[in-house]
């Protein structure tokens, strides 16, 4: 018989984000030791079901703050197998 913890995998790290959070809040407050637009970059890539996601209804900008409270932010890079 295995064990339960042999049975499990690691977790990514995520946060839920704060109201009227930026990809550059997000950035400087859980990758602070990184330049912001690496880190920037970095949290996009790791996050595309919310970057890559439609910001609105037509005619709006692509600027507009896409993030939401209730989005899983991934704030580590996938981890390899």
């Amino acid at each position: 018989m295995t064990s339960l913890t042999a049975e499990l995998t690691p977790v990514r790290k995520s946060i839920l984000p704060k109201g009227g959070d930026t990809w550059e809040s997000i950035a400087a407050r859980e990758l602070p030791d990184v330049a912001q637009s690496d880190a920037v970059g970095m949290l996009q890539s790791w996050n595309l079901h919310v970057f890559m996601r439609a910001s609105g209804g037509v005619g709006r900008m692509r600027g507009d703050n896409p993030i939401l409270p209730s989005d899983v932010i991934f704030v580590e890079a996938p981890h390899r197998d």
